[in-house]
């Protein structure tokens, strides 16, 4: 499974991600309070055995939780992946079905890929999950207004590790987060890749970011804790 990153072409419908926090207040978030020094991280496009078992080694290593956008068709042909992720205190978001560009897709295909990823996910660990990231954080107002009325929340980010782009080394990836990371930060990573890509500067960059960031004082948590909202539906 191919996942182009180049952004696609904006629609008239389309809203900036400010404006659509604006509009759609604790429904479409970018961040958590910047009054205490905790961080999100967040991996993208999991499971994928090339990586994410290593990203899952390296958190336990160092104690930390974090949270798993699942592609829904991958959590389906790896199912073991995805209960690891629960079982070892990271949260599980949906991710869509096979990472649509949502904004180009009609009402009912968009329900269509919340939909049967939501349902994978309940099969696989038993709950169904409030946080949803739309592939390349891509969604119009109307699709939040769906998720809002039913119930999620969608969560993209403030910080871009940008660690999707050219196979980046480590210290490309750790100079990308520390760009923008500030308390409350909300981080892109990923755990899984298409043909081609290499996510070994992200494996190698986390315990530096950890190691750091705890010098610092801060505190990495899961978006529930970030947000004090719940994970579950």
């Amino acid at each position: 499974m191919a996942y182009s990153k180049l952004k696609p072409k904006v629609r008239k419908e389309e809203m900036s991600w400010v404006k659509m926090e604006k509009k759609f207040p604790g429904a479409f978030i970018l961040n958590g309070p910047r009054g205490q020094k905790k961080i999100a991280l967040t991996f993208d496009d999991a499971p994928d055995p090339r990586f994410t078992p290593e990203i899952l080694d390296v958190l336990a290593k160092y104690d930390v939780c974090a949270t798993f956008f699942v592609v829904g068709a991958r959590a389906a042909k790896h199912p073991e992946m995805v209960r690891r992720i629960s079982r070892e205190c990271h949260t599980v978001g949906n991710h869509s079905y096979n990472h649509a560009v949502m904004s180009k897709l009609s009402a009912a295909a968009f329900r269509s890929q919340i939909e049967r990823t939501d349902t994978i996910i309940y099969r696989i660990v038993g709950y169904h999950s409030r946080f949803i990231r739309p592939p390349y954080g891509e969604m119009l107002p109307a699709q939040v207004g769906w998720t809002k009325r039913n119930g999620y929340i969608v969560v993209n980010w403030d910080v871009d590790s940008i660690d999707w782009r050219n196979n980046p080394s480590s210290g490309a990836i750790l100079q990308n987060i520390r760009k923008t990371l500030q308390p409350g930060s909300i981080v892109l990573q990923h755990a899984g890749g298409g043909v081609g890509q290499d996510l070994s500067g992200t494996i190698e960059a986390l315990p530096r970011l950890i190691a750091t960031m705890r010098q610092k004082g801060f505190e990495f948590v899961t978006l529930q804790e970030l947000l004090g909202q719940s994970a579950y539906k």
